[in-house]
């Protein structure tokens, strides 16, 4: 079994800058921290700028930035208009990324990403067309317990 990874923590950033400009090399860092030697290297080497150095804050911005933000159907607009137009016309998700594979030279989607981009849409609007029953049926059953009372 493997180490459970967590990542850096502006403490830790924070850490690994005042002990590099005391001098420290990275396995003291690396220690003094309970981490790896290689993910100090790497947070070091990520973000030293050339002039000002290592600086916490704007590792601690970079390392949000670099963070998954969705899927890339939800970020892609012309990805999502492709794919929605196959699916339109019947496709299915393999015929869709198998397509889009070949014709990019590359590949641009899998078809599970799709699979889930489908199922997520659904779970969206049974979510809305079930609220939208649930406020369309409340009067009407609240009149009849009212009915029954009487």
């Amino acid at each position: 079994m493997g180490r459970s990874y967590e990542q850096l923590s502006l403490e830790d950033r924070c850490e690994i800058a005042r002990l590099s400009a005391n001098g420290s090399s990275v396995r003291q860092i690396a220690a003094a921290l309970d981490r790896a030697p290689s993910t100090v290297s790497r947070e070091l080497k990520r973000n030293r700028g050339v002039q000002v150095g290592y600086k916490p804050s704007y590792a601690q911005q970079q390392a949000r930035a670099r963070r998954w933000k969705g899927s890339r159907l939800e970020r892609d607009e012309s990805l999502r208009a492709a794919v929605i137009e196959r699916l339109a016309s019947g496709w299915s998700p393999e015929q869709i990324a198998g397509r889009l594979k070949r014709e990019q030279r590359r590949k641009v989607i899998s078809y599970e990403s799709i699979y889930r981009f489908i199922y997520a849409q659904l779970a969206r609007t049974k979510a809305l067309s079930a609220s939208r029953q649930e406020q369309a049926r409340l009067p009407r059953q609240e009149g009849r317990r009212l009915a029954k009372l009487h």
